[in-house]
């Protein structure tokens, strides 16, 4: 769903993939084909468009909470509703000096995402970034581990370090102003990363989930996912040129995927 807010010759845009799910006491309907109690998925659809063209989205966890919240109230069988939004980035266009009020390009690859989980009495509010592609040049290593008889590969004292961070934080209230926090922490995450001397993936991970949890009272716990994209030094020898540590080869498969998750 992309939803425009006009003011005047300069729209506003927000570009949504949202997706609901409902967990409640449905038996009759699996077991008996009895479907009075069963929302159809083109109304949770509907509803989605008509939320949006009534009261706006703004953040996507704001938005999440009002969905949830009128889903729950309408449907008496339901007992859990899970609402997963991903917010992809655009930009204006810059034409000479200025931006342009109604023309984008598309960001990314990285966008952000929440998620809205609401029970009777019960809701929790996560957040998060996906696909957000950092690589760092030097301050990186990769020594002294376990060895056994297959082991091939060569230590590494000075490589590339490069990864998709997927990263999904908790929020201890719902009071939290989104738009601002999430760029806080993303900008705490790049930051980090940037700074850490890196001895493996798994280290310079829980130095940025640390460092969120550590600064942004408001987050609750962290979970960071970080595939370590290889980039393979080409041997320049066999074509007579000293090797420097400048060429490499970027792969995509096989890497190792890390993740871990960081409480208070």
């Amino acid at each position: 769903m992309v939803r425009l807010h006009r003011r005047g010759d300069r729209h506003d845009l927000r570009d949504l993939t949202v997706a609901i799910r409902f967990e409640g006491e449905y038996t009759e309907s699996y077991a008996d084909g009895d479907n009075r109690d069963v929302l159809p998925t083109d109304t949770m659809k509907n509803t989605v468009y008509a939320v949006a063209g009534r009261d706006g989205v703004g953040e996507p966890e704001a938005f999440g909470l009002v969905l949830s919240d009128h889903f729950l109230e309408r449907n008496a069988r339901l007992e859990r509703v899970t609402v997963d939004m991903t917010d992809h980035f655009w930009r204006r266009i810059a034409v000479g000096a200025h931006e342009h009020g109604q023309a984008f390009v598309r960001a990314g690859p990285d966008a952000r995402t929440a998620r809205v989980v609401r029970a009777r009495g019960f809701v929790a509010i996560d957040a998060g970034i996906s696909d957000l592609l950092i690589l760092k040049s030097g301050r990186s290593a990769f020594e002294g581990y376990a060895r056994d008889q297959f082991t091939t590969l060569p230590e590494a004292r000075d490589r590339i370090l490069a990864t998709s961070v997927t990263a999904t934080w908790r929020y201890r209230t719902a009071d939290v102003d989104y738009g601002t926090t999430w760029r806080a922490i993303r900008q705490t995450l790049l930051e980090t990363f940037a700074e850490h001397d890196s001895r493996s993936v798994q280290h310079t991970l829980y130095d940025m989930g640390e460092a969120v949890v550590q600064n942004l009272d408001v987050v609750e716990s962290i979970h960071l996912v970080m595939p370590n994209k290889h980039h393979l030094p080409v041997d320049l020898s066999v074509f007579g040129l000293e090797n420097r540590n400048e060429v490499f080869v970027p792969t995509e498969e096989p890497h190792g995927l890390i993740e871990a998750t960081i409480a208070r």
